[in-house]
């Protein structure tokens, strides 16, 4: 992944933009990007991971990242609700808050947030949206 693009500039598909959204969670994206293009080499759907990879393994890949144990749960969720989710709400899916809505909302939906926190989606919108 390039260091000069955010990660969701970088992904394939939703279930990829929603697990890097799950890593990103008190990680700088430079720590962040080796391990999601590790993990998506692999792995590169939420059909691919539930059905090649355990918690355990998943988990090993996320280690590099700290909080492990708990990101892995959240992405192994969300994997499972993924695959049935209507793609309204973001915040519906397991570990999905409200940075992860609004990245989602910005990156898939073209509604820019009125109320985006997160300083690196402002910076995004700041130079690439307005």
């Amino acid at each position: 992944m390039r260091d000069d693009l955010m990660v969701q500039q970088q992904v394939d598909n939703v279930w990829q933009h929603m697990v890097g959204v799950i890593c990103l969670n008190q990680v700088d994206r430079k720590q962040t990007k080796p391990v999601l293009a590790k993990l998506f080499a692999r792995y590169p759907t939420a059909h691919s991971l539930l059905r090649g990879c355990t918690i355990p393994m998943l988990e090993e890949i996320l280690q590099p990242l700290g909080m492990q144990k708990v990101r892995a749960k959240r992405i192994y969720k969300m994997s499972i609700q993924i695959e049935n989710w209507d793609g309204k709400d973001a915040t519906q899916l397991y570990g999905i808050g409200k940075y992860g809505s609004d990245s989602y909302r910005i990156f898939y939906k073209n509604d820019i947030p009125h109320d985006v926190e997160d300083k690196e989606l402002k910076r995004y919108i700041e130079e690439e949206v307005a």
